[in-house]
Parts: structure tokens; C-alpha cells; sequence
């Protein structure tokens, strides 16, 4: 099911949503992604065929293949709910109690919590590693993406 448009207009600047995931995940998951589905401006480098970034709307669009998801996590629900309906890829996602997460946790084929070391879980922001304020998880459906996540830590 294609969801209504998210945003209104093209995105120009960074928000405070656009946190990029570290490479370290994608060379540990050493996966290619068919679609990454909420890229961020500027380009990435998330191991992937195709990109939808804001202007592209990637809830509006059609996802086929593997998908890569690391999502505005100031709006986390829509883009949970349509990752568990399309049943192929691997998604970063911040730890909640809302009800999409819920789902995540029952209807995910595997969880990770990726944390090298002791150490948070960082993102690249501006060109600079940080951190923010809350956990986050990996969660995978489809057998290729579950072994993939056993090179990130414990999977449940």
C-alpha cells in the first residue's frame, strides 16, 4: 500500500533528522540494498542500486527488493508500519514505547542492538560522529538479512 505524502516540498538544508548511519554497519552487513528508501540529501554511502530522498517521497513511491531504512526518526510510524508490510530489508530504528514499535518487536524476523564495544551507537552528523539521545536498534526480515545482522552483535 502506497502511503500519502510525508513531506510538501523538497528538502534543501539538513534537520534535525538527518543523521547518517556510520559505514562500519554496512561493511560489518556486507549487504547491497536494492532501495534505500529515506536518503538523505547529498548523496550517501549506503551499499544501494536506488535512492528516494525527500523530494522523491519515499512513502508515495513503489519499494521493490532489498531495502535499506534509516528513517525520520521525528516520525517514525509511517515508515515502520509500510518496512513491515514490505517483509524484504533491514531497518535502523530509535527504541520506543509507541505501537510501532511493538510491531517491530513482534513481526521483525531478527533485532540487534548495534553497539561496538561498550560504546553508544554513533551517527555522522555534518561530517562529525554523534551521538543522540536514545537507543537504537537493527531489526531485519528475510533469511539474508537476518544472518547479516549476527555480524552487528546478539540477535534476537
Amino acid at each position: 500500500m502506497i502511503q500519502p505524502r510525508l513531506f510538501s516540498q523538497e528538502q534543501t538544508e539538513s534537520t534535525s533528522d538527518d543523521y547518517y548511519t556510520p559505514r562500519w554497519v554496512f561493511d560489518a552487513l556486507g549487504l547491497h540494498f536494492d532501495l534505500d528508501v529515506a536518503s538523505p540529501p547529498g548523496g550517501t554511502h549506503v551499499p544501494c542500486t536506488r535512492y528516494f530522498t525527500q523530494a522523491d517521497d519515499g512513502l508515495g513511491q513503489p519499494w521493490e527488493g532489498r531495502v535499506w531504512m534509516n528513517p525520520p526518526f521525528s516520525n517514525t510510524a509511517p515508515w515502520a508500519e509500510r518496512w513491515l508490510d514490505h517483509r524484504n530489508g533491514v531497518a535502523l530504528l530509535p527504541t520506543s514505547r509507541a505501537r510501532w514499535f511493538s510491531a517491530i518487536w513482534e513481526h521483525a524476523d531478527a533485532i540487534c542492538h548495534p553497539r561496538p564495544g561498550d560504546q553508544m551507537f554513533s551517527f555522522i552528523r555534518d561530517g562529525k560522529v554523534t551521538n543522540i539521545y536514545m537507543p537504537v536498534v537493527l531489526a531485519a526480515i528475510g533469511s539474508d538479512n537476518v544472518r547479516a545482522l549476527h555480524s552487528l552483535g546478539r540477535v534476537r
